[in-house]
């Protein structure tokens, strides 16, 4: 589907994205409850996350304080078949996911958390967001520790309970096995193309983030 957008004139493009999914509260969305401490010297940290089109999410993330690097590639699945035309068929098991390294001192993994719910994508369409369908596009939290698990986990339930969602949430916590980069074409893809795509559907989560969370961007130096 996402191919198809990249041939679609802006307006039409527009119109077809006129419908969205399930909007929650903007600046109001609750911290985790469950969370991390932030460190107390800077280091290294990582998580995977799944949430759509991985243009998408990297963008967003790429400009969050405390955030380091991050890489568009493809969780579950094999390395055989961790391509994108094949990904793409939706028969890989892989997700579309983002690896994103992180200082803990800046930033906790409750809060990249708080920005992938309420701003990166929408936790209730399962299998699905907006017009990309398949499950290659689904939501998933792929941890790497049993304290990631625990967070997650904990995060989910907090939301639901507080009915942040007009709809229930949708998204897996699982463990990581592999994740695999995705082919160079993909890495920023969102900043270095400004196709009808990026404009009509990455771009309004970029600027969600600055109008609804300005803490958590990056200042410019």
């Amino acid at each position: 589907m996402r191919k198809l957008m990249l041939k679609l004139m802006p307006a039409a493009l527009g119109a077809l994205f006129a419908i969205k999914g399930d909007e929650a509260m903007g600046a109001d969305f609750p911290d985790p409850v469950v969370d991390q401490k932030l460190a107390a010297a800077s280091g290294r940290a990582t998580v995977v996350l799944a949430g759509g089109c991985f243009w998408c999410t990297e963008a967003v993330f790429e400009i969050m304080e405390g955030v380091e690097d991050v890489v568009s590639g493809y969780s579950g699945g094999t390395k055989e078949t961790a391509k994108y035309d094949v990904v793409s068929t939706g028969r890989t098991q892989h997700a579309e996911a983002i690896l994103i390294t992180y200082d803990p001192s800046k930033v906790t993994y409750g809060q990249l958390l708080k920005i992938f719910f309420a701003v990166a994508h929408d936790p209730t369409t399962l299998n699905r967001q907006g017009n990309d369908v398949g499950p290659q596009y689904r939501s998933a939290i792929f941890y790497t520790s049993e304290e990631q698990k625990k967070i997650a986990e904990a995060y989910i339930a907090q939301l639901g309970a507080a009915g942040v969602f007009k709809k229930p949430i949708v998204t897996t916590v699982g463990a990581l096995d592999k994740f695999y980069v995705a082919e160079g074409y993909h890495q920023n893809y969102a900043s270095q193309n400004k196709t009808p795509y990026i404009v009509y559907v990455s771009d309004p989560k970029v600027e969600k983030l600055k109008k609804q969370f300005p803490g958590c961007v990056r200042k410019r130096k």
